[in-house]
């Protein structure tokens, strides 16, 4: 690899700016942290509001990693789910012109772009001040596809497609999209159905996506190896996967403080692989109805678990009694590596995926919205490392509180737990050598280096 100077190696400097969602920025501060390791001066961009939430966690203490800020040009993070798509308009609209005029006052010229995927613009600037963009993908290789060839969708007349057709039309298979063996039209993302506000948007982002110089993945290779040598065979550009950086996941729930109860002590006491770890995630709220049903199924369930819930920890402790413990933050990382958790309730964030394959821990899948559905699928489906809570896609849909009882038990209890837990445990061996030394996340790390150090 290349040596070190002074200054970083070969005073290679990554300017690095990521899509404004938890989501986005915590999968972006992984990899700047690990090549911030590797020797690289990293400046991480963020707008004002987000370098405060960023620093009220942890932060990387290197003095080869820095923080710049751009005006708030956004509606606040706390509340951009009220107006999801002006928030998405003013990201591709708004940062643009602040980011480019900051390239202009750092101290030492940017030798890279390091830059969300959905930020098409960083790329049309990358290649105007003749600087190399990585556009970084923090979401699944089969995603990635998926959005990739929307045309193909097009094509075949599974887009656009109304919902008041969808729910006809919702078991029909998709068996042409390079690197996905099949997904039902079901599957697909939120923002591919209906209206599709937010469509065009990405179509543009995955344009320009072939205009970078490089692209990484937070995923590692023996998770997806279809998708993602069919990707390299397809992609003008190079191709590096190198997650999961979950070391360096920031350990900190910025939006909420931690639980005055200790949360930990509590694990401790409970037996190995009896509790079910329950989060649906830091953005997309449940409707009180549904919180109301988890809490209901949960009780039934007769599985004792922890729960995550930001502001409506304080009412649900009633309604869960001695069964659970619900908390408004916890180091979601450190709870799926304990020895009593077993099992995990997820909205299916991409992060919150690798964490579990990671921790070797099968899940539940309750998704939401946007990528959360065909990563659902994803796990189920194709993994078969969990099993599927919410059939019905969308915030307003309700699961009743007896199916969620009957599948949890049948993870916690049944032959198919045992059979997904065996799965995930075999995916958690994989995730744990590419991130060895020698491994395939370690060699594409720095081979992405190399890269930089050659081309500066």
């Amino acid at each position: 690899m290349s040596q070190r100077g002074s200054d970083g190696i070969s005073g290679c400097h990554v300017v690095a700016i990521p899509y404004p969602g938890r989501g986005h920025v915590n999968p972006m501060m992984n990899v700047c942290t690990l090549l911030a390791s590797k020797g690289l001066t990293i400046t991480f961009v963020v707008t004002e509001e987000w370098l405060t939430l960023i620093r009220s966690g942890s932060v990387p203490n290197t003095p080869n990693f820095r923080f710049r800020s751009i005006p708030n040009v956004l509606p606040s993070e706390l509340t951009r789910g009220s107006d999801f798509a002006g928030f998405v308009e003013a990201v591709f609209t708004k940062m643009e012109a602040p980011f480019d005029q900051l390239l202009d006052r750092l101290e030492q010229p940017a030798t890279c772009i390091l830059a969300d995927t959905y930020l098409a613009w960083a790329v049309v600037i990358g290649n105007r001040r003749n600087i190399p963009v990585a556009s970084l993908w923090p979401m699944s290789p089969s995603l990635f596809s998926l959005s990739y060839h929307h045309h193909l969708l097009v094509a075949h007349g599974h887009l656009p497609v109304s919902l008041e057709n969808f729910s006809a039309r919702k078991e029909e298979i998709i068996t042409y999209i390079p690197g996905i063996p099949a997904i039902r039209l079901g599957d697909l993302p939120t923002h591919f159905i209906g209206k599709m506000e937010n469509f065009n948007r990405m179509t543009e982002a995955l344009y320009w996506v072939t205009k970078a110089q490089f692209i990484l993945f937070t995923s590692f290779y023996e998770l997806q190896p279809h998708t993602m040598d069919t990707l390299r065979g397809i992609l003008p550009i190079p191709i590096y996967p190198i997650g999961p950086s979950i070391p360096f996941m920031l350990p900190q729930d910025t939006f909420t403080s931690p639980p005055d109860v200790n949360y930990l002590n509590w694990l401790d006491c409970r037996p190995k692989n009896s509790l079910l770890y329950v989060s649906l995630g830091s953005f997309l709220n449940v409707s009180t109805t549904q919180m109301h049903e988890i809490a209901m199924g949960l009780h039934s369930s007769e599985v004792p678990y922890l729960w995550v819930a930001r502001g409506e920890a304080s009412n649900l402790q009633e309604t869960c009694g001695e069964m659970g413990l619900v908390v408004p933050w916890c180091d979601q990382l450190r709870v799926l590596c304990h020895s009593s958790v077993a099992g995990f309730l997820t909205h299916c964030g991409w992060n919150s995926t690798l964490e579990a394959i990671y921790s070797g821990v099968p899940m539940l899948t309750f998704p939401l919205l946007i990528d959360q559905i065909s990563n659902s699928a994803l796990i189920v489906d194709d993994l078969k490392i969990g099993l599927k809570v919410k059939e019905e896609n969308g915030v307003e849909s309700v699961v009743g509180r007896d199916q969620i009882a009957r599948v949890v038990r049948r993870l916690m209890h049944g032959d198919e737990g045992i059979q997904v837990r065996e799965r995930v445990k075999e995916l958690q061996r994989s995730c744990q050598r590419a991130i060895e030394e020698d491994g395939s996340t370690f060699t594409n790390l720095h081979a992405f280096i190399d890269d930089q150090a050659s081309k500066h």
